[in-house]
């Protein structure tokens, strides 16, 4: 398929695009602000847009507006698990949504809880029991999904990120995962702990400094499991200068999800425009680049939340 449909129309549609994209992402913008885009698709040939189909970017919450299935339509979330999440009612939902997937866009990434040893912690319990002013970098964003996980595993023990900070500690927070915030004091050796996924970006910058990534117990995975966590391999294989292969948390996988409610020729439609653009998507590097595998269960593709009828029908019609 052409990379920009015939007619003028869709000229103008590429420009809005594109200044959209421009807006919502400038550097400046922080986490947490302007940073997310709704795309509509519908008629704007009256004197009112009447929207036929609404796809976001947003965080795991808005889950519950494609719930309610009078906004958003399709959402795109990062990762797996806290859809996972939504379909269960455990975590930061209440009760279970009618979510269902239509695609996962393939992607691996790994959560780690990265802890120098000079600090004597080696489990999350430790965190507590010792009381140790970490100087731990995370996110700034107050509703990124890397802090509903650390709460998610402090609460299993009973305190809060913020108690970090009550023990003498400094959340020294960062944007993306490659932040100049968090690598420049890496590197000097004033961060204690790394707390968060994007670990392609900064893992091996951790271990040269002598971060080692702290192993969870059992009990720890299960609970966690329960919420949508997957148990998972951090690979010595990926990453040569780990001492062992270690067992940590998935954080694989976006998941475009629609409610259960979707028409099942939309869901089928959007899987049929992902594999005709799919030369125009930007893949993970070292992923699948093709729709086909959007819809199936794999180490970057994790599903723990059913197919979307439409979507399910699509995939084994091009299987």
């Amino acid at each position: 398929m052409e990379p920009l449909p015939k007619g003028a129309n869709f000229v103008r549609a590429k420009t809005l695009w594109e200044i959209g994209l421009h807006i919502a992402g400038n550097p400046a913008t922080p986490y947490g602000g302007n940073r997310d885009m709704v795309i509509t698709v519908g008629s704007g040939s009256g004197a009112a847009f009447r929207p036929s189909l609404r796809l976001a970017t947003g965080s795991a919450i808005l889950a519950e507006e494609v719930a309610k299935g009078d906004g958003v339509d399709l959402a795109f979330v990062n990762p797996s698990a806290l859809l996972t999440q939504a379909y269960r009612g455990v975590g930061l939902f209440r009760t279970p949504l009618p979510v269902r997937i239509v695609a996962v866009y393939p992607s691996w990434d790994r959560f780690v809880f990265m802890v120098h040893p000079r600090t004597g912690i080696r489990s999350l319990a430790d965190i507590k029991a010792k009381r140790y002013p970490l100087r731990v970098s995370v996110r700034e964003d107050p509703t990124h999904s890397t802090l509903v996980l650390i709460e998610q595993a402090f609460a299993l023990h009973g305190f809060k990120l913020e108690d970090i900070e009550s023990w003498g500690g400094r959340l020294v927070t960062c944007g993306g995962p490659s932040d100049v915030r968090r690598l420049q004091p890496l590197a000097r050796g004033e961060i204690d702990a790394v707390f968060d996924e994007g670990i392609k970006v900064w893992l091996d910058a951790a271990l040269a400094v002598g971060l080692a990534p702290i192993a969870l117990e059992a009990a720890e995975f299960e609970a966690m499991g329960r919420l949508g966590w997957r148990k998972v391999t951090l690979p010595k294989a990926r990453f040569p200068t780990l001492a062992r292969d270690t067992d940590t948390l998935d954080f694989s996988g976006w998941p475009i999800y629609a409610n259960a409610s979707l028409p099942d020729a939309v869901a089928y439609d959007v899987c049929a425009a992902l594999a005709a653009r799919e030369a125009e998507i930007p893949w993970e590097k070292g992923t699948s680049t093709t729709a086909v595998h959007m819809g199936r269960e794999s180490e970057t593709t994790p599903m723990d939340v059913p197919l979307h009828p439409g979507a399910e029908r699509w995939y084994r019609e091009h299987s």
